[in-house]
């Protein structure tokens, strides 16, 4: 097995590994599929959505707010499946982060900001826990990044020191965050950018 000083990657899940789940161009797409009121829905959205990610409503909760306040011609069932179906794998990704871990045999750490239902459903469409070993995911934990506690809390669930840590995420700001408590960061841009900052680690 191959050295590195790399003892852990935390990464993201939405932008890194997967499309984003439920981000504003899926939600245009779901407005003009069941033709809902755009300002009201991403009002609305706005409104109650951290709380969903943080894991204090579940995803009926958050529906029966931003989407069945009022009667619809369409189910709840239709409208659960269509939110699901718009997730998507980045191959390329997922496959250089199986193979890293089988070359140099660190752990992986999910830590991100998503929903219990569209995270549960997306770990497991895209066999994301084949690779990953634990998920410090905001519905699981109740906070979401920015918060600095989410970054504490995963390498106290990892067992890491700071300094062990590369932390993966498409948000620029979410990586400052990170290096603020020593872990090293890379921000994600495109799979190749990514690929070549992750060799100047040494993780080639």
């Amino acid at each position: 097995m191959a050295k590195t000083k790399i003892k852990c990657l935390f990464t993201d899940i939405g932008g890194v590994l997967l499309n984003n789940g439920w981000d504003r161009k899926k939600r245009a797409e779901a407005i003009e599929k069941f033709k809902l009121d755009a300002e009201e829905v991403n009002e609305r959205h706005h409104l109650t959505f951290d709380t969903y990610e943080e894991g204090k409503i579940t995803l009926d909760e958050y529906l029966d707010r931003v989407v069945f306040y009022t009667k619809r011609n369409f189910s709840r069932k239709a409208f659960k499946e269509y939110m699901f179906s718009l997730s998507a794998p980045y191959p390329e990704m997922i496959k250089l982060m199986k193979e890293l871990k089988k070359k140099y045999g660190f752990h992986i750490a999910v830590v991100s900001n998503e929903g219990r239902e569209l995270n549960d459903h997306r770990i497991k469409q895209f066999g994301l826990n084949t690779f990953v070993d634990f998920f410090i995911s905001s519905s699981f934990v109740h906070i979401r990044k920015p918060d600095a506690d989410i970054f504490k809390l995963a390498l106290d669930i990892a067992q890491m020191q700071p300094e062990d840590v590369l932390f993966i995420d498409d948000r620029e700001m979410f990586v400052q965050v990170a290096e603020k408590q020593g872990i090293r960061g890379l921000w994600h841009k495109d799979f190749e950018t990514t690929k070549r900052i992750l060799a100047s680690f040494g993780l080639k």
